[in-house]
């Protein structure tokens, strides 16, 4: 199963009647969350029928009532999927893999979900999309051959509005040229791999705090809070955002891709990035680069394209190791070449420590 996401090509009217339904869903998922908690802290419901007697309480109460009359105009996918993810977030909550949900806000982000209440849809390749119970809606970027699917996400990034869904289907393999890689992630060169490549990363938000990004968030924090001049600048901010976002997720899908189907075998950290946040001269910098991204883009596209990728211990000295004779020495970041007092031998610290991951066994 893999994802397919295409930029929407809209018009004012179109575009409008997203922004409406993406408040639909918010409005519904929070109502649904203020009773889910009123309801449940007064122990009138098992934890387990509390959504459905939420559901109740807006379908049959709130929806009714003159004020929310306009619930009715929009479409009741929507409406459905706002209480399923409603739903999902407490089942998720329980499990303990996040936290208890938040109130959705429209700073925090704009997208609602729709289906086809009739099974799968089929897509043809072309420059159109045809969501279910909405219409046929263009594309910046066609749709490359024809999928099937049922469920559609509909997302806003900056001030383009975006379509994704989930094809059941698995990728042909590739046959990657190259037989095995090593590969060391550093900050001051993204990827440095054992065959001597180097890849450097655009730092898009490093080189915007300095500049437009700062001068808006000081604007911002001056100006009347929740004024329209203060949500304009939020929006502004926003798209910078958005386009920082966009330039770091194409420089990681480029890189990632061409790794996939180079290389049969791939061979990487298994990187700390949350220990690796909590340095704060060194936060920023992380987050700017996309870490942990690139590790959960490499770990799928490998499983599409047939490649392997092996995480090598995040305690194995990778830096701290000669490549050629074994010899470890201490390596302080401000020490860029790898110079082995026992062989003799002198290298890039980065490419030494990729030779070292290419190297790397698991212990019986």
């Amino acid at each position: 199963m893999f994802a397919v996401k295409r930029a929407l090509k809209l018009n004012n009217n179109e575009a409008t009647l997203m922004a409406r339904h993406a408040g639909f869903r918010r409005v519904v998922f929070n109502f649904g969350l203020s009773l889910r908690t009123q309801m449940y802290s007064e122990g009138k419901f098992t934890d387990s029928k509390v959504i459905n007697e939420v559901k109740k309480v807006l379908t049959n109460y709130v929806k009714k009532q003159p004020e929310f009359g306009w619930m009715n105009q929009l479409s009741s996918r929507v409406y459905q999927n706002a209480l399923i993810d409603l739903k999902d977030a407490f089942s998720r909550y329980r499990s303990g893999s996040s936290g208890h949900p938040k109130f959705a806000s429209r700073r925090s982000g704009q997208s609602f979900t729709v289906d086809s209440s009739n099974g799968k849809v089929l897509l043809n390749a072309s420059k159109t999309i045809k969501i279910p119970t909405w219409g046929t809606f263009r594309l910046y970027e066609a749709l490359e051959c024809s999928f099937v699917s049922q469920t559609f996400t509909i997302s806003k990034e900056g001030n383009r509005w975006f379509v994704s869904f989930c094809v059941d289907a698995e990728r042909l393999p590739v046959q990657q040229p190259e037989s095995s890689v090593g590969i060391d992630v550093g900050i001051k060169s993204f990827a440095t791999l054992s065959n001597q490549q180097v890849f450097d990363a655009p730092k898009p938000l490093k080189a915007s705090a300095k500049t437009k990004l700062a001068k808006l968030q000081r604007q911002a924090s001056k100006q009347v809070k929740g004024s329209q001049n203060q949500r304009q600048t939020y929006d502004m901010i926003s798209l910078l955002h958005a386009r920082i976002a966009r330039i770091r997720l194409d420089f990681l899908h480029k890189l990632t891709t061409y790794l996939a189907k180079s290389f049969k075998l791939i061979k990487i950290e298994n990187l700390n990035v949350q220990g690796m946040m909590a340095n704060h001269k060194l936060a920023g910098a992380i987050s700017d680069l996309g870490f942990y991204e690139f590790q959960w883009q490499l770990d799928y596209k490998c499983q599409m394209y047939g490649a392997s990728l092996v995480l090598v211990d995040q305690w194995f000295p990778s830096t701290k190791t000669c490549s050629n004779c074994g010899n470890k020495k201490d390596m302080p970041l401000s020490v860029r070449t790898f110079d082995c007092p026992a062989c003799g031998r002198s290298l890039d610290r980065d490419f030494n420590a990729s030779l070292n991951i290419l190297n790397w066994e698991p212990s019986a």
